[in-house]
């Protein structure tokens, strides 16, 4: 299975990734991964990407998909694998087309986990993080037993700033403006499909695997 998930931040794809992976036997990619190993591993492609982090700025697309092309080419590739994070433009999804076509190893499908943008900005900014251990509750759907303290190790909860009202909305925004035109480009592709990002974990597992077959 070449698999590539797409959905906006607070879907969930990085715990059906890590499930789909794990059903289908293939490694789990996440551009997060690429980054921070090529970062420790001090490779040329870490070192571009460094310079422009050290600024400031956004790390180019060009190294990006160098990086991806470079993870592509490692030998647990074979028997295929599950993309997260990428592509995350219409830029990338030709450029990933163009690297699989290379390579002879077309995708199957494009999984879009489907949910509201107001369900999304009710989980996480109704998250919180404990400061202690770094566990996560919910102020709505898990509760801690007492408000504002952490039931694993008693620390101070809190709301980090990226769990913000307005930074989910706007990380939102960012999504619908760069990020969903590939779903239109899978689409007219003929590999998108989709499921709906609400329920339990296993649940939506099965859905998407469902699917999938």
């Amino acid at each position: 299975m070449r698999l590539i998930l797409v959905g906006p931040p607070g879907a969930g794809k990085g715990t059906q990734a890590v499930q789909l992976a794990k059903h289908y036997k293939i490694p789990h990619i996440s551009t997060g991964d690429i980054f921070r190993a090529n970062l420790k591993n001090g490779t040329e492609l870490g070192k571009q990407a460094q310079s422009f982090m050290d600024r400031g700025e956004l790390v180019p697309d060009s190294v990006t998909n160098e990086m991806v092309r470079e993870r592509l080419g490692n030998s647990d590739v074979g028997n295929g694998f599950l993309l997260d994070g990428f592509p995350r433009n219409t830029n990338q999804a030709e450029v990933l087309d163009g690297i699989l076509k290379a390579k002879n190893m077309p995708l199957d499908a494009a999984l879009e986990l489907k949910i509201d943008h107001a369900e999304i900005i009710k989980r996480l900014s109704g998250r919180r993080t404990c400061r202690g251990c770094g566990a996560s509750s919910h102020i709505e759907f898990e509760k801690p037993k007492v408000a504002g303290v952490c039931d694993k190790c008693q620390g101070e909860l809190y709301q980090r700033e990226d769990d913000k009202e307005e930074v989910v909305s706007r990380r939102l925004e960012i999504y619908s403006e760069q990020t969903e035109p590939i779903i239109s480009f899978y689409k007219s592709a003929g590999l998108l499909k989709n499921i709906s990002a609400l329920g339990e974990v296993s649940e939506i597992t099965k859905n998407a695997i469902a699917i999938l077959k």
